[in-house]
């Protein structure tokens, strides 16, 4: 039997300047606990997290994951595979943009047989298709126990393999409209569209690239704002702006474009 436990919380970081270290942990290959329930950790790089999930902490039932950058190629590793029974809450969120969704974060779930809730914080570039509720089906809401899921994803495509309607369709296809928000925008400049999904019951601290297709709404638990928008911000979106955000403490504005002169 497990014993009881309080919370463990560490990071593992090389780069310093990106994330705060609040301890400084042995190599994660050296440590091992067959008893610890509870585990928040911060890592650069998403390879330095897998030993925690190679067997080593096989009582482990509620695991909260910060990283900085997920790379390419960090699933090729031998313990890949072994599954994770026991764990029952699993929350994650990466700081930089995904580009490999499919071959990495999905099958890290995949490994979570008896998941019950689940919380991710991501933003994903593809060059195929946007993840919307088809994906979200397929890959995340089948699993048999899962009973409560919160998500905030952002993801890429560029402009010819892009359909509004289409997707938008399969997000209310699984989720009522009163479950989620979703919020599509074009970027001729940069020539990609941005699909950004995300719960009305995910906790947002921070709220990224903000455009003026933003459809408003409360979040009493953001504190970091940015904006950013090919065409110029009209005086009443940043009313909307400061209604939706209360507690702001720090935004950021990217917008190159002047208002046209008033007459």
């Amino acid at each position: 039997m497990p014993v009881s436990m309080v919370p463990v919380e560490f990071s593992i970081c090389r780069t310093p300047s990106r994330l705060s270290n609040r301890a400084t942990p042995p190599p994660p290959e050296t440590v091992s606990c067959s008893s610890l329930l509870e585990l928040h950790v911060s890592v650069s790089d998403m390879k330095e997290c897998l030993y925690v999930l190679d067997g080593r902490f096989d009582q482990l039932r509620i695991f909260y994951l910060i990283v900085y950058r997920i790379l390419s190629g960090y699933f090729n590793i031998e313990h890949k595979y072994k599954l994770l029974p026991n764990l029952r809450f699993f929350s994650l969120c990466c700081k930089e943009k995904i580009h490999d969704f499919d071959e990495s974060i999905v099958p890290l779930l995949r490994r979570m047989l008896n998941l019950k809730e689940l919380d991710l914080n991501l933003v994903a570039e593809s060059h195929e298709k946007f993840i919307d509720g088809d994906t979200l089906q397929k890959d995340i809401i089948y699993m048999p126990q899962l009973h409560k899921f919160t998500f905030n994803i952002c993801s890429t495509i560029n402009h010819r393999n892009f359909s509004l309607n289409e997707h938008i369709q399969k997000m209310y296809k699984y989720f009522a409209n009163n479950q989620i928000v979703t919020c599509i925008d074009h970027f001729q400049e940069k020539a990609y569209s941005q699909y950004h999904i995300y719960s009305y019951r995910c906790k947002l601290k921070v709220y990224i690239d903000i455009t003026n297709n933003f459809p408003a709404g409360l979040f009493t638990s953001v504190t970091k704002v940015s904006l950013y928008d090919e065409r110029p911000f009209e005086h009443e979106f940043f009313l909307r702006i400061a209604e939706s955000f209360p507690f702001m403490k720090e935004l950021t504005i990217e917008n190159r474009k002047a208002l046209g002169r008033l007459i």
